[in-house]
C-alpha cells in the first residue's frame, strides 16, 4: 500500500463548519479517500467518507507548520467567551 500521511481516521466531537472546496480539490480528496481504504476503484460504499479527512489534514497542515507552531506557543489559549465573539463568516 502507498505510505500516506494520514493512515487511519480517529473518532473525535466534531464542530460543525461549511466550506466550499474547488472541484479540483474534491476530486483529490475522493481520491485521498479511496487511496486510505485501500479500495480503489470499487463503490462508494467500501470508501470512508471524504469530508473526515480534512479536518485530519488541516490539523496535520498547522502541526508541521513551524512559523505557525512558533506564533501558537507564544500565545495564551483562548476563552470560551473569546471564541464566541468570532465572526462565523455567514
Amino acid at each position: 500500500m502507498t505510505k500516506l500521511r494520514i493512515s487511519t481516521i480517529p473518532d473525535s466531537r466534531p464542530v460543525k463548519l461549511t466550506i466550499e472546496l474547488p472541484a479540483e480539490i474534491h476530486r483529490d480528496l475522493l481520491l485521498y479517500a479511496e487511496l486510505i481504504s485501500g479500495k480503489a476503484g470499487e463503490t462508494a460504499d467500501a470508501i470512508p467518507d471524504a469530508a473526515r479527512l480534512v479536518p485530519l489534514m488541516v490539523g496535520r497542515f498547522m502541526e508541521t507548520d513551524r512559523a505557525f507552531q512558533k506564533q501558537r506557543r507564544g500565545r495564551k489559549p483562548a476563552s470560551a467567551v473569546e471564541l464566541a465573539a468570532i465572526p462565523s463568516g455567514r
